[in-house]
């Protein structure tokens, strides 16, 4: 067996070894090399410094167009031709979709049709109350003229009777012929309303751009069915966008209309944007606990050319202030993990070992290591 006292005892060549390993895993990251070294001839140094920097914490979102239109069409008919794709910029009244406006151009032949058939019945009935007009004016002077020879007993009752029911029949066939007239006239300006309806109909046949912009998604194809509520087509008018951004609801009192926050678009590079909120929906999501923010971003298109809708934005909502020591990001050399710099202290130079935290532009922050102040070299070669 075994003796458990041997379990204690060790060569003395392996106790160094032993002692080193130990030092490195146990070495803090903040302590100071032990190989000091002169400094180079012609090396450029920097201080460190301390500043005040803005706590924020990120709301991701989505980049989307800040006016988007849904092309729809106003009646229901087959898609003939679909002359845009995503990606296609239109101006102002160019023609997107046409569709088949055969049964349309029917019904307006029918409609034509029936105007030109009201239009004769009108004149027919106009005849016809110019007939009976005639023929009451005639029929009422003879029945005035009898009833005053009847009021001096020149003729019969009989007389009488018969020239008022002439009378009352004459009455009642003008009335109708002036009702016939009346008609006629409104059939004629129905079929003028089918007509005009249907030219309506048929400039509805072709689907016009009602402003520049450009095509964002196709919804449709040639041969599809179109009807009002279904859309063909979606555009982005206006050439803006906007970041709409989940803010958590412990944020959102740092968010209001018109402020503005820094956006980052991780497609475009490091290169942070200046964003203006519009729009803050004043109602949670109730499974995400989040509000949605409408941030809107510059205008000029020129130096962000290469965003589009649906790319992922981050915005950043300040929530204090914190003081930290910031260094250039040259004075940082990297090797695996380890991140140091090289301190001047006196005539001497000493490697320091340092944690880094976020950049800022050419500058990184120190969250440990440094205390702000010391004078640090800049080496061409560090690795960065």
């Amino acid at each position: 067996m075994r003796n458990p006292h041997q379990i204690k005892s060790f060569p003395h060549r392996l106790a160094p070894t032993l002692i080193l390993a130990l030092s490195l895993v146990c070495f803090p990251l903040t302590a100071l090399a032990a190989d000091a070294t002169q400094p180079p001839s012609g090396a450029e140094t920097v201080t460190a410094r301390t500043v005040t920097v803005t706590e924020t914490q990120q709301a991701v979102g989505t980049i989307r167009p800040r006016t988007e239109t849904r092309i729809e069409a106003q009646i229901t008919a087959r898609i003939l031709e679909m002359r845009v794709r995503p990606g296609s910029r239109v101006k102002k009244g160019d023609v997107l979709v046409v569709l088949d406006t055969r049964e349309l151009e029917s019904r307006r032949q029918q409609s034509q049709q029936a105007i030109a058939s009201a239009n004769a019945a009108t004149q027919q009935a106009r005849q016809a109350k110019t007939a009976a007009q005639a023929a009451f004016t005639r029929i009422e002077a003879q029945y005035k003229r009898i009833r005053a020879l009847y009021e001096t007993n020149a003729v019969a009752k009989s007389e009488m009777d018969q020239a008022e029911a002439a009378y009352a029949q004459a009455e009642a066939a003008l009335k109708q012929a002036t009702e016939g007239v009346s008609g006629a006239m409104a059939s004629e300006a129905r079929s003028r309303n089918m007509l005009e309806e249907a030219g309506i109909a048929l400039d509805y046949g072709v689907i016009r751009a009602l402003d520049d912009g450009e095509v964002v998604r196709r919804e449709a194809e040639p041969g599809d069915l179109a009807f009002p509520g279904k859309a063909l087509l979606v555009l982005q008018t206006g050439g803006s966008l906007r970041l709409d951004a989940q803010v958590r609801e412990g944020l959102i009192r740092q968010v209001r209309t018109g402020t503005r926050l820094t956006v980052m678009i991780s497609a475009i590079g490091d290169t942070p944007l200046e964003g203006v909120v519009e729009e803050v929906v004043p109602a949670a999501d109730p499974l995400s606990r989040t509000f949605e923010v409408r941030i809107g971003l510059p205008a000029d298109t020129g130096a962000y050319a290469t965003i589009y809708p649906g790319m992922f934005g981050r915005a950043f909502i300040p929530v204090g202030e914190r003081s930290t020591v910031l260094i250039p990001a040259r004075a940082v050399t990297r090797v695996g993990q380890l991140e140091t710099v090289r301190m001047q202290n006196g005539g001497a130079v000493t490697t320091t070992y340092i944690k880094t935290g976020p950049r800022h532009d050419d500058e990184v922050e120190v969250l440990s290591g440094l205390n702000g102040g010391e004078t640090l070299l800049l080496e061409r070669t560090n690795v960065q």
